[in-house]
């Protein structure tokens, strides 16, 4: 099995004029020599590298303390995630998984191999606990696509302590600078490897021009939300906290975008695709929806008094949420792996290699792009009206719902017309951030209400008492009529940013 680990280090190049004292850091008590290690690395992408060019490396390393498979994934500068898994003859599946998204059906081919004579040392404290392992590496790369080529160099590398302290390496630096080192122009020896064996020297890639057009701006914002769908997938795969909430909301405003920019891109070609996000999106919510409904019964069960308690409802609330978790992430990893979702990913990116522009997508972005927002903003006014006139009830419950989602599509078309709009667009983002947030926390207590109705049946059905259901229903209830009592002056206090 694959297994994690969070890397914090700094890269320096090296002219061989040798190392600083390190004693002299604050904090570092000796430093101790480990030795020299030999490690052979083989770095695999695609053909086109579609991995570097999403600046994530993988590699297949021998030598060394932790041989094996690893892929690495930015977080923050000088951070990155390292996945690890046992030594193989080819990538593991596990390994494989989590850049599909990236790869699809392309195959991963050796593309540079890296020998590395690493001279180890060990910065410790008084107590002999490690703070940071520095290593000199003499580096030989080898480019085995291609034309080929090869470059030496040497680098300097600090890496923090596992749970150490990162201001620990603010001090390192300052030592290694005085001693005439710099830090890397590289940020992994693979970038520096290609750079330096590439047989043609091409241009840097800068990403597409700014926005001038209605079109440009759509565009650019429907393709960040392409970039966090690809950039998320392995985040959900692994189940971190929050992943697939971001996922979904990625998915949501890409379809908003196809949706109320019909003017801008031709709806007879983008409607396929826009129906695939709808998919996708509703495959994200089922486990996103029990999720949060599942964390927010534990908490209000959390909070009563203990007198308030009867029964095994904790036990009963635990069985009902891990199984269904568990569950709904296996299907998701599925949802993942599926054709249909990889077709989904080329779909989308052939949207944007080749847009179907209309004649309003040429136009100065202003004018086009308010228009789009205003029309979301008149069906919500709609539903809004509409929903606030029915009485407390399912019907209610229903409009708000539908109320919920436009408020929400109102938001992504004045967020993906922000750049062209300015303020207006971010005060209607904000507003409308606000009333969907109310209007969310009504919707989630509709759901708790349905599911405490169902943990009480079964309950009952044991010979169980329901009273603490009855309690955390009635408290739900309680949170809905708040919620609605306060929805129509947050109403009156949306619109004011109205672009136009």
């Amino acid at each position: 099995m694959a297994d994690a680990k969070r890397e914090i280090e700094r890269k320096y190049e090296s002219d061989g004029s040798g190392l600083p004292d390190l004693t002299g850091v604050a904090g570092v008590a000796a430093v101790l020599d480990q030795g020299l290690a030999e490690l052979d690395a083989t770095y695999y992408d695609t053909a086109d590298e579609r991995l570097a060019g999403a600046s994530l490396t993988l590699r297949r390393r021998t030598g060394g303390p932790d041989a094996g498979w690893h892929l690495k994934f930015p977080v923050a500068p000088s951070v990155r995630d390292e996945i690890r898994a046992p030594l193989s003859d080819t990538v593991p599946e596990e390994i494989a998984a989590l850049v599909r998204s990236r790869v699809r059906d392309r195959e991963l081919i050796p593309l540079v191999r890296l020998r590395s004579a690493r001279d180890v040392r060990h910065l410790v404290d008084a107590d002999g606990t490690l703070l940071a392992e520095l290593s000199v590496d003499a580096v030989t790369a080898e480019r085995l696509t291609g034309a080929g080529g090869s470059a030496r160099w040497t680098e300097t590398e600090v890496e923090l302590a596992d749970g150490g302290d990162p201001a620990f390496l603010d001090r390192v630096d300052k030592r290694l600078r005085k001693a005439g080192l710099r830090p890397s122009a590289s940020p992994s020896k693979l970038a520096h490897a290609l750079e330096r064996t590439a047989g043609d020297r091409r241009e840097p890639n800068n990403g597409p021009p700014a926005p001038r057009t209605a079109g440009d701006h759509v565009l650019a914002y429907l393709r960040a939300q392409r970039d966090a769908l690809v950039g998320l997938d392995p985040a959900v795969r692994r189940d971190l906290p929050d992943a697939v909430h971001r996922m979904r909301v990625a998915t949501r405003r890409a379809r908003s975008t196809l949706r109320s920019f019909g003017s801008v891109l031709d709806r007879e070609v983008t409607g396929p695709v826009a129906a695939e996000l709808k998919w996708l999106a509703g495959e994200l919510g089922a486990g996103r929806d029990q999720e949060v409904l599942a964390d927010r019964l534990t908490t209000a069960l959390g909070a009563l008094p203990p007198g308030l308690v009867t029964g095994p409802v904790p036990k009963r609330l635990a069985a009902w949420a891990d199984p269904r978790r568990t569950g709904t992430h296996a299907h998701l990893t599925g949802v993942l792996d599926s054709r249909r979702y990889l077709t989904l990913l080329d779909g989308l990116d052939a949207l944007l290699a080749d847009p179907p522009l209309l004649r309003a997508a040429g136009k100065k972005p202003a004018k086009t792009l308010a228009k789009a927002v205003h029309k979301d903003e008149k069906k919500l006014t709609r539903a809004m009206r509409h929903a606030l006139r029915l009485p407390p009830g399912e019907e209610r419950d229903l409009a708000l719902h539908e109320a919920r989602k436009k408020a929400k599509r109102t938001r992504y078309a004045a967020e993906a017309a922000t750049a062209a709009l300015g303020a207006p667009a971010r005060t209607l983002t904000k507003d409308m951030k606000s009333l969907t947030t109310l209007l969310g926390g009504h919707q989630d207590s509709v759901m708790a209400r349905r599911a405490l109705r169902e943990l009480a049946a079964v309950a009952h059905a044991a010979g169980e008492s329901t009273f603490t259901y009855g309690v955390l229903y009635g408290r739900e209830e309680a949170r809905a009529a708040a919620a609605q009592a306060e929805l129509p002056a947050r109403w009156r206090g949306t619109g004011r940013g109205t672009p136009g």
